[in-house]
């Protein structure tokens, strides 16, 4: 579409992020990068939680003469059927998209969505920036053709300039300026661009042009964010820790400089961790860092066949390391439908992590992304997966639907009892009733399948309703399950009112009165009566790793 009068002067940045906790680093620093030229834009941030017509009434309202949105795995079909309507709506309007999304199919997704006039490919501010500029000028839309990094249409035809040459890191500014904006959400920060690594499903092998912000600037940077007492910040880089003492340095001056309450989250390589890096975590204060660590598969051939670097041996010893210190939050991954890894193989990856005791455990599912090496071995994997985002696999040669379906369950039984923290006590027994960790959860899947409950939200209370329910099913005594979950359940709350299986307290509240006011203790503490002895529960502290109290055992 050629265009050399718009309807104003407008520019819009639309993100629809997948929850409101959620912000979109990218559009603030395409934002940000171009303001810095003169060129002022707004942004407009929604989740996918928002009803259609909510967004779509914003967007018009707003009038923009120029409309960019920010693609994602998540958001794909809202912008797609976004853009559609408001190209209706507001015809003139020029209607642009970036991101991982469309990046790598960019002529394919023109072709096929006749409402977007053009696709930024990559790293967007530079483009961003043109774009904005011949926009605001007023130039004939025909110089688009001298952006590098655009894929457009014009008279009819769809056209490409040549990739755009990647950005110095130290070139971007800061975004989190006015903190205001991002109250109760978490903010994303970009310390590096690029990854030095192949892993054939994923989409920053594509990008080898590895770049760093200047230690300098990372520093002033993350200073501004302790000093702010910011909750969390999560870095994006891919492998943090690719460049070993870069990280080192980073995360010893995040423990110098920390005033107990910020938490930086970051994706490192466990097996690149060195003994200096080890020792920097063991002196930090708990809750400082968090890490999310891929292992993805412990199968050596999958980890061939998908070109990733990977030592597994490493990874279980450092995890453990890093364990012991009890200081750090450590969240494992597993994909499943990874090539040269059938149903009973992945089982087997499945326990190992499990046995390396994270505080959550990631099983996902293989997504075969636009641009991937995956999607083009996909035929010869024998792979079929969604053709809508999330580009999900089905099934591959190496296991059928039905066994997806049953890791299905299986995902969801370890997020209710594993990833929530709440059963702490009671996991240990329910594994000892099973040859192996995944077979406890395959079979608490299949029972709530069984029983039509894997269809309902069920409350917390419910989900030990229901998990004592299974126990039954297994023909064992319930009595060690009760008093176990007794503790979970004051582990994380003082009830207001007892479940029906819980034990009676009536017959000790005297002494228990007595103890609390002995002892001067407050009222929010909670004392249970057990047959293995009596514990008090203090609501006043908790671990920050589990966000559970401590159970203290006491004579009344």
């Amino acid at each position: 579409m050629n265009r050399t009068n718009y309807p104003n002067k407008k520019i819009i940045l639309a993100a629809v992020n997948a929850k409101y906790i959620h912000s979109n680093l990218a559009v603030y620093s395409l934002k940000a990068y171009a303001e810095q030229s003169g060129h002022p834009s707004e942004i407009r941030e929604y989740t996918i939680n928002q009803t259609f017509g909510e967004i779509l009434k914003d967007l018009y309202e707003s009038q923009p003469g120029l409309l960019c949105f920010s693609c994602y795995i998540w958001n794909k079909t809202w912008i797609d059927d976004l853009a559609r309507e408001i190209h209706k709506l507001l015809p003139d309007t020029w209607i642009w998209v970036g991101g991982p999304e469309v990046t790598y199919c960019a002529r394919e997704y023109l072709e096929g969505h006749p409402a977007i006039d053009g696709v930024m490919r990559g790293e967007g501010e530079g483009s961003f920036l043109e774009l904005a500029k011949l926009f605001q000028d007023g130039t004939d839309a025909e110089r688009l053709a001298d952006i590098p990094g655009l894929t457009f249409r014009q008279n009819g035809a769809i056209l490409e300039t040549a990739n755009r040459e990647p950005l110095s890191m130290d070139a971007l500014p800061f975004v989190y300026t006015h903190l205001q904006d991002f109250t109760n959400r978490i903010l994303y920060y970009e310390s590096s661009r690029g990854c030095p690594f192949s892993c054939s499903y994923c989409l920053s092998s594509l990008d080898k042009k590895l770049r760093f912000r200047s230690l300098s600037l990372v520093k002033k940077e993350l200073q501004f964010f302790i000093d702010q007492k910011v909750p969390q910040v999560k870095f994006v880089d891919r492998t943090f820790n690719c460049d070993r003492a870069r990280a080192l340095e980073i995360w010893e001056f995040l423990t110098r400089q920390d005033q107990g309450v910020t938490n930086f989250h970051f994706e490192i390589g466990a097996d690149l961790l060195g003994p200096e890096e080890l020792a920097c975590m063991r002196a930090m204060r708990p809750g400082l860092i968090q890490l999310e660590i891929g292992v993805q598969s412990t199968n050596p051939e999958t980890i061939q066949e998908i070109q990733r670097k990977t030592d597994f041996e490493k990874i279980k010893d450092n995890v453990a390391q890093i364990q012991q210190g009890q200081n750090i939050h450590q969240h494992l991954d597993l994909i499943a439908g990874l090539p040269c890894e059938g149903y009973d193989r992945f089982a087997q990856s499945f326990d190992q992590v499990y046995h390396m005791r994270p505080q959550q455990l990631q099983l996902g599912f293989l997504k075969v992304l636009k641009g991937s090496r995956m999607e083009r071995m996909a035929e010869e994997y024998g792979c079929v997966y969604l053709d809508r985002e999330p580009y999900e696999v089905l099934k591959t040669k190496w296991i059928s639907y039905e066994e997806t379906l049953s890791l299905k369950q299986v995902e969801s039984m370890v997020e209710t009892y594993y990833n929530s923290g709440q059963f702490q006590h009671t996991l240990p027994l329910l594994e000892g009733l099973f040859s192996s960790p995944f077979t406890l959860y395959r079979k608490l899947g299949e029972f709530y399948e069984e029983k039509g409950y894997s269809q309902i939200s069920h409350s917390r209370l419910r989900r030990y309703d229901i998990l004592l329910e299974f126990v039954k099913s297994c023909g064992v005594s319930d009595q060690p399950f009760i008093e176990a979950m007794t503790v979970d359940l004051y582990c994380r709350e003082n009830l207001k009112s007892r479940p029906a299986w819980m034990a009676s307290q009536e017959p000790w509240q005297k002494e228990i009165r007595g103890y609390i006011r002995r002892e001067g203790l407050p009222k929010t503490v909670h004392i249970e009566v057990l047959p293995q002895g009596t514990l008090l529960f203090d609501y006043r502290y908790r671990n920050p790793l589990t966000n559970n109290v401590e159970e203290k055992q006491i004579i009344l």
